[in-house]
This record gives structure tokens, C-alpha cells and sequence, in this order.
């Protein structure tokens, strides 16, 4: 069964609660989109504590891997640093980790990585930070080329994921899908959570 994780942009505390709970009792992984307003032009909620949930948290800020005392303190399940966003990009050990590339990014940008990293994040769209935004189909390229060298890892795409792209990428060749605005601006959340893990 492919993964489904449902992204939340939190903009406030509150925010962040009230999505949590139209999740209803949903209990597989949560991505968290944080946001500077500096590598992106938008800026989110930088939660102190997060509740007892498993999150991975979706680092759209300028050399985030600096600072990875910081997110650890929010036990995450695992973090994602944006390869674009790094200037010295740090991998620490003992933690699950994984690296988001843009559509417009060569694939060997990552590569000095791959061994140490547990899943790669290709983006589904080309304007970054900001939910419901076109699909871009220059992911296709990523996910068979890193399909064809790493037949064993995980890859995730975040952005432009709905009901009609998602048979396609899964058949590309990703295991893990990143769900935004196709499940929170839905009528019926759980049940698109569902039409989605039975893809």
C-alpha cells in the first residue's frame, strides 16, 4: 500500500489543531510545512511542541540542517531539508532524514547524499510554499532517474498530488505522497484519505 501523508501549513497553533482534528483519527505520518519567509516567500507558525502524533517535518528554511537541535526538540518522526535551501548541507547520524529536490534541480545535486538519507522528496510543483499550485510534470524525469540508480529508496512527492496525478506517480515509480489541499479542501477528509491508500 503507498503511503499517504497529509501536509499541513500551520499558521498559527490554532490553526494547526483545528487541521489536526478534521484528520479525525488518522494515524499514519503528518508533514508539517515550516516555512522562514526567506527561502520562500511565505512564513508559517514554528510550533515550540507538537502533540503526541507521528510528524515529519518539511523544512522550506534557509540552512535548516544548522539548526537540527532545534527541530529535534519537536521529536519528529523524520526531517526533510531543501538541497536548494543548504549552503553546507548536514547529515547528523541516528536520525531518519531525507532531502527535498525542486522540479528544476538536477538529481546529481544529491547524489554525495543518497547514502545517507532514508527518502528523497521530489516536488511536484515549481512555485514552492504555497498549497494547490499546477503540477509539473518535469517530476517524471526525477522519479525514473532516481528510480533507475537507487531501485531501493523511498520516493516521496509533495505537491500537485491529487486523485488523477496519483495513479501516474505511483506507477513512475514513488511510494510515498505528500496530500495537501486535495484532502483538507475536500467534502469528505477521511474518505479521500481512504480513495488515496486504495490507489
Amino acid at each position: 500500500m503507498i503511503e499517504i501523508i497529509p501536509a499541513i501549513m500551520p499558521k498559527s497553533q490554532e490553526d494547526l489543531e483545528e487541521k489536526l482534528a478534521l484528520l479525525g483519527d488518522f494515524s499514519g505520518v503528518i508533514q508539517l510545512d515550516l516555512m522562514d519567509g526567506i527561502f520562500v516567500p511565505e512564513k508559517t507558525c514554528m510550533p515550540d511542541k507538537l502533540p503526541e502524533k507521528d510528524f515529519e517535518l518539511d523544512l522550506m528554511i534557509k540552512n535548516a540542517s544548522g539548526r537540527m537541535d532545534k527541530w529535534l526538540e519537536l521529536k519528529p518522526k523524520r526531517t526533510i531539508f531543501h538541497i536548494e535551501a543548504e549552503g553546507n548541507l548536514i547529515i547528523p547520524d541516528g536520525v531518519e532524514i531525507g532531502i527535498a529536490i525542486n522540479t528544476n534541480t538536477p538529481i546529481e545535486k544529491i547524489l554525495p547524499f543518497i547514502d545517507k538519507i532514508d527518502c528523497v522528496q521530489c516536488m511536484g510543483i515549481e512555485k514552492i510554499g504555497y498549497q494547490g499550485q499546477p503540477f509539473d510534470e518535469k517530476v517524471f524525469n526525477q522519479i525514473k532517474n532516481l528510480r533507475e540508480k537507487y531501485p531501493e529508496i523511498t520516493i516521496s512527492i509533495d505537491g500537485g498530488v491529487n486523485l488523477e496525478t496519483a495513479p501516474r506517480l505511483i506507477r513512475a515509480g514513488a511510494n510515498r505522497l505528500v496530500v495537501g489541499s486535495a484532502i483538507f479542501e475536500s467534502d469528505n477528509i477521511p474518505e479521500t484519505i481512504k480513495k488515496f491508500q486504495n490507489l
